[in-house]
């Protein structure tokens, strides 16, 4: 679709394939892959200490399937048609939102893990997590896609 002089803010705006919004999804997608490999492997010790102690379920079975969930959400997002992308920011967004309570649980029970072995390091972690569920609206097109729908009520 051609655009005319008329939308400079359009034309400044990173369009809904743009590359700086494509590279930005895949990114992600591979830092959850990266992640969800680790709580498979390498990291799974580390990954168990942010299972909060109220969780039901055990926490090595919390990691392997909260691995599997991020493998996946990372595939989607680096692999998914256009026309689901949005829907796979929210999953993502609302997967961030999900376990959030673990980085909490990681500061308040003042669990070291990944570094994280003061107080002050796992307070500062916690902002960090507003920000991938950002990163997961922007890079998907799902605030625009969300935005767009209202606008067209």
């Amino acid at each position: 679709m051609p655009r005319t002089p008329a939308e400079p803010a359009r034309l400044l705006a990173d369009p809904p394939g743009g590359r700086l919004r494509t590279a930005g999804r895949l990114a992600l997608g591979a830092a959850l892959a990266f992640a969800g490999t680790g709580h498979l492997t390498f990291a799974r010790e580390e990954f168990q200490a942010q299972v909060p102690g109220w969780v039901p379920a055990d926490d090595d079975a919390v990691v392997l399937g909260s691995g599997v969930v991020e493998i996946a959400l990372g595939a989607a997002l680096a692999l998914a048609p256009r026309r689901y992308r949005a829907a796979g920011g929210w999953v993502a967004a609302a997967f961030f939102v999900a376990v959030f309570p673990g980085n909490v649980s990681q500061y308040l029970t003042r669990t070291d893990a990944f570094g994280l072995d003061s107080d002050a390091k796992r307070a500062a972690r916690l902002p960090f997590q507003a920000g991938l569920v950002a990163w997961a609206l922007w890079s998907t097109g799902a605030w625009r896609a969300w935005r767009d729908a209202r606008r067209a009520r």
